[in-house]
């Protein structure tokens, strides 16, 4: 598999080191509001490449996902809600849960929250460490890193060195690729925040400080094999990272830098102005499908803008449904197998696997599944397809959806209506109710609200039935 680095800015081999699993480190969200599909973009190309490591390479996999549970934005949050911070935090991380459920996403081995006492005794080891090796400072009750102490700082975001701004500090957790200056990493105590007694003097840790601490905790000794994330954290945090990791351990960080590119929502970078930060839930209100969201998400090259359009989703929708709709028509086929249909399957295979390990280009893959599947109906439009050749076909699909983990997430969603049956069972009464007493206008406004939540209602002489969209 060829990966794209953006260290290097090549395409690159990757194998892990010496037939070790690959340890992998992903920046997760930051859980001050629910994830939206733009931050899910990037989890889902992660997740692509994960199980394309795992099943389509062989590799296997450890991989740890951060929960920022403590950063500027989960602070305020919580104080505008009166809320401990543990509890403000929780309620996030359990809708990101939720979501990443919904669109299939395989577990990580690992999902540390920045403020268990594990990865503070990690970032305080961390400062140590900076400590000794000369990249810290003290000032106002902060400590900070000295970027000057660091020739090689900025290689990955490409900085000008001239234009930094050596002794100027900056606190906040996140700024402008034109102010790089000495970075906070661990904050002094102000009063209504929280605050550890770890380092000395008191205080909590900056964002950047938390990731470096957890990947070097839990994945061991650097270098890491790859560290993921979207393009907008390649400065200042992953840059922070490498200064913060490497000042410490005085060894490579990581080998490979793997960063997906921006949703825009019609062509407009998402934003709260806007009213176009749409979480999963706001997508599943409209009657759209997690899976379908799935499959639009993976279905341009993770290095490309993806413009989000209701279109594209629906189009996404179809495209599914096309897959779908064809493996059922596997099983209406006759006769025995056909000798040209197992080398087509078999092209499909390389066709598929070639795309996906080069630099992950699901596009290029699902082209190759669509190019089969086209072959294949045309297959079944001239009885040249029988029983025989089925379970090959139904091999490579399993194949294909280990990977792109789209087939399954259809047919779970199949399984499990996308309202809970006591829900649907009542408005049917209610519905009943309603036309008993004439109302026949609220009457269809229940019968359409299902509609758009995924339910088709069939009144008959035995009453009414219920079914899947």
């Amino acid at each position: 598999m060829r990966l794209y680095n953006t260290l290097s800015r090549t395409e690159e081999t990757f194998a892990p080191i010496d037939g070790q699993p690959v340890r992998m480190y992903t920046c997760g969200p930051t859980v001050y509001a629910r994830a939206h599909i733009g931050n899910f973009r990037t989890f889902v190309c992660v997740d692509v490449l994960r199980r394309a490591l795992r099943h389509l390479e062989g590799f296997p996999v450890r991989q740890v996902m951060n929960l920022t549970d403590i950063d500027d934005r989960t602070i305020v949050g919580a104080q505008k809600a009166g809320m401990d911070l543990r509890q403000y935090t929780e309620q996030y991380i359990a809708a990101f849960q939720e979501d990443s459920r919904a669109l299939g996403l395989e577990e990580v081995e690992e999902t540390p929250r920045a403020t268990d006492e594990a990865n503070l005794r990690a970032m305080a080891d961390l400062i140590g460490a900076l400590g000794r090796n000369g990249h810290t400072y003290v000032s106002d009750g902060s400590i900070y890193f000295r970027i000057a102490s660091m020739p090689e700082y900025g290689r990955l975001a490409r900085l000008d060195r001239e234009g930094m701004k050596d002794g100027a500090r900056v606190d906040a957790d996140s700024y402008a690729k034109d102010d790089a200056r000495d970075f906070v990493l661990w904050k002094a105590s102000r009063p209504g925040e929280p605050s550890w007694n770890v380092v000395d003097p008191p205080g909590r840790p900056g964002w950047h400080l938390e990731c470096s601490a957890m990947a070097l905790r839990l994945l061991g000794e650097p270098p890491i094999d790859i560290h993921a994330g979207g393009i907008d954290l390649i400065f200042p945090h992953h840059e922070n990272e490498i200064a913060q990791s490497e000042g410490a351990t005085r060894k490579p960080f990581s080998r490979f830098w793997v960063h997906v590119e921006y949703l825009l929502v019609n062509n407009e970078k998402m934003s709260k102005s806007l009213g176009n930060t749409y979480t999963i839930p706001d997508l599943v209100a409209r009657g759209h499908r997690p899976s379908a969201v799935r499959y639009l998400l993976l279905s341009s090259h993770y290095r490309k803008q993806l413009n989000f359009t209701w279109d594209s989703l629906t189009q996404a929708e179809e495209s599914l449904r096309r897959l779908a709709d064809f493996l059922a028509r596997l099983d209406t086929v006759k006769g025995g197998a056909h000798p040209d249909v197992a080398a087509r399957v078999e092209e499909g295979r390389r066709a598929f696997a070639a795309a996906m390990e080069d630099d992950l280009n699901t596009a290029a893959a699902l082209g190759a599944i669509f190019e089969l599947v086209r072959s294949l109906n045309s297959s079944i439009d001239a009885g040249e397809l029988g029983q025989g050749d089925v379970p090959v076909i139904r091999q490579a699909f399993d194949v294909f959806d280990r990977v792109l983990g789209v087939l399954s997430l259809r047919r779970a969603e199949d399984d499990q209506p996308p309202i809970p049956v006591d829900e649907i069972e009542r408005l049917i009464e209610e519905r009943k109710a309603a036309r008993l007493r004439r109302d026949f206008g609220e009457a269809d406004r229940i019968r359409d609200g299902l509609v758009e939540r995924g339910i088709l209602l069939e009144d008959g002489a035995g009453g009414t039935r219920w079914k899947k969209k």
